[in-house]
């Protein structure tokens, strides 16, 4: 299985790469995670290193359990520099003749409104039906909370159609909720 995928360079934006997380990552994820917008939706937010680093590696053993795949989601730098973090995707509840998992993203503010979510979103959605259609899936889900309108444009780009609407469930999702689902064959 590739760890390692690539969304193409376009006319207005530089190529992305999206491979797993690593500890390398984490003073730039920690510094995402300062951004109250980003606090506001997740239902996870590592403040420090050490929160970090626990984070980097739960999502390691996800990796290495086959069940959750996450991805740092790298911009290409310019000559000579070195890639930035600007976001994150992540595959979530994949298992074996199961039919649905979940698909997830954030950007880091300082990558916004440029197209980068739906980018990465595409890419980790051809990635999962591509891996996992044989094993049985069939849809992948996407939830947010009502007033994340932007999280909602981006499912409506990746053509993640509108399902229904969720009721809140506090503390983690103190709104209610949109889910879309996008089929592995429309």
């Amino acid at each position: 299985m590739s760890a390692t995928l690539h969304a193409a360079a376009t006319p207005a934006a530089p190529a992305l790469v999206l491979r797993p997380w690593s500890l390398d990552d984490v003073d730039a994820l920690v510094e995402a995670y300062r951004d109250r917008s980003l606090g506001r939706w997740a239902t996870s937010r590592p403040e420090n290193r050490a929160a970090g680093v626990r984070w980097v590696q739960d999502h390691q053993r996800g990796w290495a359990a086959g069940e959750q795949f996450a991805f740092a989601v790298l911009e290409a730098g310019s000559e000579g520099a070195a890639p930035r973090l600007v976001g994150h995707v992540v595959l979530k509840d994949v298992a074996p003749g199961n039919p649905s998992a979940e698909a997830g993203y954030w950007t880091a503010s300082h990558a916004r409104g440029r197209g980068i979510a739906s980018r990465a979103l595409e890419t980790l959605t051809t990635w999962a039906f591509e891996t996992f259609q044989a094993d049985g899936l069939e849809a992948l889900e996407l939830l947010h909370q009502v007033d994340n309108v932007a999280s909602c444009l981006v499912a409506q780009k990746c053509r993640y159609e509108f399902a229904r609407t969720l009721p809140a469930a506090p503390p983690l999702y103190p709104l209610d909720g949109h889910l879309h689902r996008r089929r592995a064959h429309p």
